[in-house]
């Protein structure tokens, strides 16, 4: 069989070192993955669901919700309800976010080339996202409450986001990365604040942080090899596309929908205050983006428009110094 690469006289060191960092993830998806219904023991007794149960109550440390006075003032019982009911939406909201993610990635590599690293790395990758899919909404199952994950406009045009992987492919991975990058952050913060979590909760965490590294890493690569080979005008398109994506994922995967607020009977101004209304949450949310603001800027779409575009939504702020770098250490430098 000849492959793309083999059928150019002689390929560039650039496409050579991208095509070797795909293969490397291949078999780093080979060596090592994780089975839901293997690696977590659901039927454990420590996995049960007791609604009684302390580590039920959002992290002060960790979740906007949990550190705000109004629900620290709650009775307990109320608080583990309120926390029952936000993970499990979490996770739904997950598992949707992995639906339309292989949806794109499948018509993305529809077309791809025999013996083309991409096809291989990438449907490695959505087997992973399967197996999270099934993961979140097993742990959702197990919870019991009806959650509905994102809010009812996501639910309408969500379908559509996959035609992104086909039509215009560099976005499709911004807004993957819009996705992974916010739930990736939110999850090594809690494992990192040490905090007394529900089993259930951590072992879907440490499986999805470890898979998620890999495909982090794809999205990462992928812009960096492609971004530079656009022409100018879609480069520039795409640096104002950029924060705009992050902006939009960022509401419809980390801000609760509203039927949350309604369900728990949680005032609406809790809700604004959340998301974004106080100076600590604005902090929050920009924390959530140093990793794709590096990226931004080591790919050359951080330009002075998109600058100024950053700022206007609120969501600029210093690019990591490496990726996945904590949030104490860039306070600390």
């Amino acid at each position: 069989m000849t492959t793309q690469s083999q059928a150019t006289p002689r390929a560039s060191e650039e496409v050579q070192a991208y095509e070797d960092t795909l293969r490397m993830l291949s078999a780093g998806s080979v060596r090592r993955h994780f089975d839901p219904y293997v690696d977590i023991d659901w039927d454990s007794p420590d996995f049960a669901v007791d609604r009684t149960d302390r580590r039920w109550i959002l992290p002060a440390s960790t979740d906007p919700l949990g550190s705000h006075p109004w629900y620290l003032a709650l009775p307990e019982d109320r608080k583990i309800q309120i926390g029952l009911w936000r993970q499990a939406n979490v996770a739904k909201v997950g598992l949707q976010f992995e639906q339309l993610l292989i949806g794109g990635v499948m018509n993305y590599v529809f077309k791809a080339a025999n013996g083309s690293p991409e096809f291989r790395y990438l449907t490695h990758e959505c087997i992973e996202e399967c197996n999270h899919t099934l993961m979140f909404q097993e742990m959702v199952n197990r919870i019991g409450d009806d959650v509905p994950g994102m809010g009812p406009v996501m639910n309408k045009l969500g379908p559509l986001i996959p035609l992104l992987g086909r039509l215009f492919p560099t976005t499709f991975f911004v807004a993957v990365l819009a996705g992974e990058e916010p739930i990736d952050h939110i999850q090594k913060s809690i494992l990192r604040a040490g905090e007394d979590v529900h089993p259930i909760m951590q072992g879907v965490m440490r499986i999805h942080i470890a898979e998620e590294a890999r495909h982090i890493s794809f999205a990462h690569e992928y812009l960096q090899h492609k971004v530079p080979k656009l022409g100018f005008v879609k480069r520039g398109i795409l640096s104002l596309a950029f924060p705009i994506v992050m902006y939009v994922a960022c509401n419809l995967i980390v801000r609760p929908p509203r039927s949350l607020f309604r369900q728990c009977g949680i005032p609406m101004s809790v809700r604004r205050d959340l998301f974004w209304g106080n100076k600590e949450s604005k902090a929050w949310r920009r924390d959530l983006f140093g990793d794709v603001r590096m990226l931004a800027q080591d790919t050359g779409l951080l330009n002075p428009v998109a600058k100024l575009l950053w700022k206007a939504l609120r969501i600029d702020g210093k690019p990591a110094r490496f990726r996945g770098e904590p949030v104490r250490s860039r306070v600390a430098a």
